[in-house]
């Protein structure tokens, strides 16, 4: 008759508090990835129409009138310096 070996486990150490630590942080890593890929997938909910000409006149009427400011005051800058002299 053969002999029998037994194998015995290997002792294996309890996982330390850092230990404990990184696998909650990696596993919740992992669940916040999920999450993100998930709210990826999700079709968006269309808003309301919106008057697109509207908002092109507002945004360009917004948007010349400093730089004509910052034209006067370039100028009163030019001005001041001048006086200087």
């Amino acid at each position: 008759m053969a002999a029998e070996v037994h194998f015995s486990a290997p002792e294996t150490p309890e996982p330390t508090l850092m230990e404990n630590v990184l696998r909650c942080g990696l596993f919740f890593g992992a669940v916040f990835q999920l999450v993100c890929v998930w709210a990826t997938m999700l079709p968006v909910a269309k808003c309301p129409e919106t008057d697109w000409d509207g908002l092109e006149s507002k945004t360009w009427e917004t948007a010349k009138k400093p730089k004509a400011s910052a034209a006067q005051l370039s100028k009163k800058a030019k001005k001041g310096s001048k006086k200087k002299r």
